[in-house]
């Protein structure tokens, strides 16, 4: 034990000088580590400040809000939109029209054959014809594209027309 108490009685200026400089060195560290966390607190609050006086966390929940809201309101509209879509298959979507003289004593195309079609095909054909002393209509059901009735060459093309239009 003596002989280290007589090393450290010889190197004791050596040993207070590095301790001395050693503690200059942390001081140094430390004064640049706090300039850098000032410099680093100074921004965090910027960020945190957001806008009107609101922190970021504020906003963010009410982003998420609006979010989790629109989430919403673009379900509501999905099973509005299957509503609308299934109800609109039953609708009238193709339709077609002949003109043509049924009597050749009759001056013009006055006679005409109609068919009103859903998407599935399904609708009627409407005859009117048109002659001197009298006009007679006729309402033929169409179910799947093909009537029950007996077609006349005008009805079938009429029926034909609408069955092979495409919808876009």
């Amino acid at each position: 034990m003596e002989i280290i108490m007589k090393i450290l009685e010889n190197f004791e200026g050596y040993i207070i000088l590095g301790l001395t400089i050693s503690i200059i060195i942390l001081l140094i560290i430390l004064i640049t580590t706090l300039k850098s966390l000032n410099r680093l607190e100074n921004k965090y609050r910027k960020f945190m400040r957001g806008v009107d006086n609101k922190n970021l966390e504020e906003l963010v929940t009410g982003y998420l809000d609006k979010i989790d809201k629109s989430g919403e309101e673009v379900e509501h509209i999905r099973k509005l939109y299957e509503s609308l879509n299934s109800r609109l298959k039953s609708c009238l979507q193709k339709v077609s029209v002949v003109r043509y003289r049924a009597f050749e004593d009759v001056g013009s195309d006055l006679s005409f054959s109609i068919a009103l079609l859903d998407e599935n095909n399904d609708g009627v054909i409407i005859t009117g014809i048109y002659g001197r002393n009298e006009s007679t209509t006729y309402a033929k059901p169409v179910d799947r594209g093909i009537s029950r009735y007996d077609l006349s060459e005008e009805e079938k093309q009429v029926l034909q027309d609408c069955v092979t239009r495409v919808l876009s």
